[in-house]
């Protein structure tokens, strides 16, 4: 597969972001779906998972967590929920959680009051789903491929990201 326009191999510091930024996850046997990033509103998590991605953190690893009509979670190197990179990052609540929309994942309240981010684990939202406002940093929000996430919505753990790049186009 040829590389995309704008593909970004070089790292990212939160205080340089281009102000266009997308996710490109390309998922085994179900498509592509490409992610806006909020870099105004979430520049540390937004620099976090983006260099994540150009490092090829996420080749290979899988979406082990599908709620139908809830979440579609991954991100985690262990494939079960309990993984990461080994560091939070601080949270950035300024979003909602719309139908589309990328969130990190984060533990509980009670062992994470700051409501610090998980290092790698992400979800994306299969409705709108007021009742996690407030509570998640919220980084992006699909633009292509919708219907991709759709149907691993629908389908069961785990559903692998083959590739995961960043672009400015």
């Amino acid at each position: 597969m040829p590389e995309p326009p704008g593909l970004l191999k070089d790292t990212l510091s939160p205080s340089d972001l281009p102000e266009k930024l997308f996710l490109t996850i390309q998922v085994k046997d179900f498509g592509t779906m490409k992610v806006e990033m909020f870099t105004r509103d979430a520049p540390l998590n937004v620099a976090n998972i983006a260099n994540l991605a150009i490092k090829g953190f996420y080749n290979g690893l899988t979406f082990h967590r599908i709620e139908p009509g809830f979440v579609v979670q991954g991100g985690d190197p262990k494939g079960d929920g309990t993984g990461g990179p080994g560091y939070t990052v601080p949270a950035e609540i300024k979003r909602k959680h719309e139908k589309g929309s990328m969130a990190m994942a984060r533990l509980p309240d009670a062992i994470n009051p700051e409501k610090a981010s998980s290092g790698s684990q992400f979800y994306f939202c299969l409705q709108p789903l007021p009742m996690l406002d407030g509570k998640y940093t919220v980084i992006g929000k699909i633009v292509e491929g919708m219907d991709v996430l759709e149907k691993i919505g629908q389908s069961r753990p785990p559903v692998f990201m083959e590739r995961v790049l960043v672009t400015t186009e």
